[in-house]
């Protein structure tokens, strides 16, 4: 089944780069998002991508301008994730044949990324909207609108945000931190594509 899990890799090193996405894929994780204020992240993705993109949507996070929407087109990246809803960064990315998953917290975010184009909300931070706050936000959106909860989400709490109405989630720490082994990242991926499965059967 195909998850809509974007593994958030904040941190990550272009060494780290490949072994670290093939442990995802094999979980089961196949949407990765490198960060931009990671260490060399246009090196990680570019080898990423080179390496991956016909099993796995590999991407950018943290994206706020669009030279950076323009540099990741070049390099072959699938998907811009950002923190915030900057329309200007969802034309740019969608022009450039990518897909568009800006961060939103209030209705108002949500509808201006929307209308731009964005192929998916990130709600962000999750933990501070609350599900009841989602539950408000989801009551008035396009049924049909993609919505992922990233921020205090892991596998403890996904069935209460697919209760929710939640399409997915985007994973940072819970699955990933610098310093963490493949063997950790992998254990922590198993895990969540569990409780995934469990929740969205």
């Amino acid at each position: 089944m195909s998850r809509n899990i974007i593994a958030i890799l904040r941190g990550l090193t272009p060494d780290e780069a490949l072994p670290v996405t093939d442990a995802l894929i094999t979980a089961g994780i196949t949407r990765i998002e490198v960060p931009l204020n990671s260490p060399r992240p246009f090196d990680s993705i570019s080898a990423m991508v080179e390496h991956a993109s016909d099993q796995a949507l590999i991407g950018a996070g943290t994206v706020l301008d669009v030279l950076s929407v323009a540099r990741l087109k070049e390099i072959g990246a699938q998907m811009v994730v950002s923190p915030d809803c900057n329309p200007e960064v969802i034309a740019a990315t969608k022009a450039s044949g990518m897909l568009s998953f800006p961060g939103v917290f209030t209705p108002t975010e949500a509808f201006a990324a929307l209308r731009a184009g964005a192929d998916g909300l990130k709600f962000f931070p999750a933990f501070k909207l609350g599900l009841d706050g989602f539950k408000a936000l989801k009551a008035v959106l396009p049924p049909d609108a993609p919505t992922y909860a990233v921020g205090g989400v892991g596998p403890e709490n996904f069935a209460d945000w697919k209760a929710a109405g939640i399409s997915g989630f985007g994973i940072g720490t819970n699955l990933f931190k610098p310093g963490m082994t493949v063997a950790e990242i992998a254990a922590n991926a198993q895990a969540m594509v569990n409780a995934y499965d469990e929740a969205f059967a």
